[in-house]
């Protein structure tokens, strides 16, 4: 039989406040463990909670960003479980009434890349307080409360994903348009993003859903798919061999490439929740909102249409220069001061992200290379003022050092020779001076010109028009 696969995420996402949900700790994932920590978000008897006006921003800043409806009046509950990782026995979340309600994220048909878009709906998005860490050690395992209290938004999705590779894509543009926004640095090594990530199976042609497996904590994309190819694969087993698929969370062993069976799911009622007695309700004015929308980043999608639109790039260039928001705004600021877009696009795409990767930065840490002084260098190179060898050496220049490219070029003098009879009479002695390869080049070595072009590029100190080098040798070599 065939099955129709539906999965849904529940994408928690840390906040970037400096400071914890419900008390003024200082967040740190740098800090020595149990260091930043007070009675509140160590659970304390008598410790009383204070919300977090920013995460409160930064969560409906999302729901924007993913076109939720915001809620005007939210609250707090409390959700009541007995683990270690959360020290006073009880989680505050939202339950009843979430910050954001409804919205979506557009991905790709299947995950395929140019394939028709389709809409997956998110069910809404609420706000807590993330639990404590748990370290485990050879010996012993312990518990670090630095992390417990981190302002955490939960973006419930509906069942709507078909495959691995279509959930895949949704991370990856969920990621995308919230590290845009600016609230999250959604760094998964760090445990910033994570999901619990539900599955289940249902005869091809019936429309209710099958019986759902939650994957618990899954915090790595690679991992995410892994997990879904083995649990797709093992449900297809079990039905297939006449058996019933149990309703439980499990975990990812990513050594052993399989899940493994952690606990009966819970459903809501056995978490017991009900209203936040220490918290009053969140009222959000509809001018506040309005307020918040107006100062919206453009979403990624629309970006990399427009830098197509507006700058005539072809759509693999707009998709690489749009996938970070830093690296965008330094596009277009280059632009902006004058450069042309595609030539721009290039060098950027090129030469500057190679000396990025190289030195292990972001464009975001560039400050020796600004967009006026990229555009300064590349103005020099539309105009023929420097060649291209020459303009690569003083971009190398310029991200060690910074300065004026113009300035640089004119106090050593590095200007391009360009005068065809110069250009002729260091032609005319790179021939005289190599005569094997001149003589092989007229015996059809078509490769010998390129060494004569470097000769006559070498005599010049690298000033010379490649160009009018090439032409004035075709010339000589041809009389």
């Amino acid at each position: 039989m065939k099955y129709t696969v539906s999965i849904g995420l529940e994408t928690h996402v840390q906040l970037k406040t400096r400071t914890k949900m419900f008390c003024g700790c200082t967040l740190s994932t740098e800090s020595e463990p149990n260091t930043n920590v007070c009675p509140v978000c160590l659970g304390l008897p008598g410790a009383l909670p204070r919300m977090n006006r920013e995460a409160v921003r930064l969560t409906a800043v999302s729901g924007l960003m993913l076109g939720c409806e915001i809620a005007e009046h939210a609250e707090f509950d409390r959700k009541n479980y007995f683990y270690p990782d959360m020290s006073k026995n009880y989680q505050i979340s939202q339950n009843a009434h979430p910050l954001c309600i409804g919205g979506g994220v557009d991905v790709p048909a299947g995950g395929v890349a140019g394939a028709p878009l389709r809409r997956i709906r998110i069910n809404h998005i609420h706000l807590e307080e993330d639990a404590a860490k748990i370290n485990h050690y050879a010996r012993h395992s312990g518990v670090d409360y630095n992390r417990c209290g981190t302002p955490l938004m939960e973006i419930v999705g509906e069942p709507d994903l078909t495959s691995p590779d279509e959930t895949m894509a949704y991370l990856q543009a969920l990621r995308q348009i919230l590290v845009y926004a600016g609230v999250s640095d959604c760094n998964l090594e760090d445990g910033n993003m994570r999901s619990d990530v539900n599955v289940s199976l249902r005869p091809e042609g019936t429309d209710k859903l099958g019986t759902k497996v939650e994957i618990k904590n899954m915090n790595t994309f690679k991992g995410i798919h892994a997990a879904l190819e083995f649990e797709i694969a093992r449900q297809t087993a079990i039905l297939d061999g006449g058996g019933k698929v149990v309703q439980e969370t499990r975990r990812w062993d990513a050594e052993l490439g399989e899940t493994f069976s952690m606990r009966t799911k819970e459903n809501a009622h056995d978490y017991r929740y009900f209203p936040e007695p220490d918290l009053l309700p969140v009222e959000i004015p509809r001018a506040l909102v309005e307020e918040w929308r107006a100062a919206l980043p453009e979403l990624p999608e629309r970006k990399k249409a427009r830098f197509q639109s507006d700058f005539g790039l072809p759509e693999y260039d707009a998709g690489v220069l749009s996938a970070e928001r830093p690296l965008a705004d330094f596009f277009e600021k280059t632009v902006a001061a004058g450069a042309p877009a595609k030539l721009a696009a290039n060098w950027i795409m090129g030469d500057l992200l190679r000396l990025l990767g190289a030195a292990g930065r972001g464009i975001a840490s560039l400050s020796t290379v600004t967009p006026q002084s990229l555009a300064s260098l590349l103005s020099l190179v539309e105009k023929k003022t420097v060649n291209g060898p020459t303009a690569k050496e003083l971009l190398e220049e310029l991200f060690e050092k910074g300065g004026d490219p113009a300035a640089i070029v004119k106090e050593r003098g590095l200007a391009q020779v360009s005068d065809a009879g110069a250009v002729e009479a260091l032609a005319r002695q790179a021939v005289e001076a190599n005569p094997k390869p001149a003589a092989e080049f007229r015996a059809g070595k078509k490769a010998s010109l390129q060494f004569l072009v470097g000769q006559v590029m070498k005599l010049s100190r690298g000033k010379a028009n490649p160009k009018l080098a090439a032409e004035a040798l075709l010339k000589i070599l041809s009389e």
